[in-house]
């Protein structure tokens, strides 16, 4: 059991990661992170609307028709999202107002509706717990890792308006490195979005690439052993 969910923590986290493996929810990817404050604040509530909506397809499956099934999923995703909107709405409101449109647009995320036919609607619901927190996880570090550089190339600074998500008490925790006029604008515009992705992308698929070597196994020089 142990060796299971280790396994689907590492597929959702980093071998089937879903923004950089099955390039899922780009469109909410590219466009909020422009900040590591936006990034993280759009990873957790799309953490959150994966983790509820597997746990809530697990509970369900086994009393769905085959023919509503889908459209239930649909359904439960979009009345997650709109809790998750709506208590944003109230507790974060100035992040809210900026991640803007991208909240409720999680109902369309790729990745959320195929979570839970490709996974959740054949398995329990603590694998099906896990299973969201890992690929919410993936998909939310991605947009904190690209948020962050963004950011800090663009602008010269990180954690840029972490009072917005963590309160008062985090309005000093902005970090300048240079002046904003001395950042790269291509950074923070849509085609450097792209960049960073594709940056990303290739950067997982070079470890992906060297760990393999490293754990290839070499041929026994032992012709005894070959004949065997």
């Amino acid at each position: 059991m142990k060796t299971a969910n280790r396994e689907i923590i590492y597929t959702g986290l980093w071998k089937n990661n879903p923004a950089l493996v099955q390039l899922l929810g780009l469109c909410p990817l590219l466009a909020v992170s422009n900040s590591l404050i936006n990034g993280l604040g759009l990873g957790i509530a799309t953490v959150a609307v994966l983790c509820a909506s597997n746990l809530a397809v697990s509970l369900s499956r086994n009393f769905l028709r085959d023919e509503i099934r889908i459209p239930v999923f649909v359904l439960l995703i979009a009345s997650l999202v709109t809790v998750i909107e709506l208590v944003m709405n109230a507790w974060f409101h100035s992040l809210y107002r900026v991640l803007g449109i991208f909240v409720p647009l999680i109902v369309t995320n790729c990745a959320i509706i195929g979570r839970a036919e490709a996974f959740a609607s054949r398995n329990r619901p603590l694998p099906s717990l896990l299973d969201g927190l890992s690929m919410g996880g993936g998909f939310a570090a991605t947009l904190v890792v690209l948020g962050a550089a963004r950011e800090l190339i663009g602008r010269g600074s990180l954690l840029d308006g972490a009072d917005l998500l963590f309160g008062d008490i985090a309005s000093n925790w902005s970090i300048q490195f240079f002046a904003p006029e001395h950042g790269f604008l291509l950074a923070l515009l849509p085609p450097g979005a792209f960049i960073g992705l594709g940056m990303l992308v290739a950067l997982k698929n070079a470890l992906d690439h060297r760990y393999a070597r490293l754990t290839a196994v070499a041929p026994s020089a032992d012709p005894a052993s070959e004949r065997a």
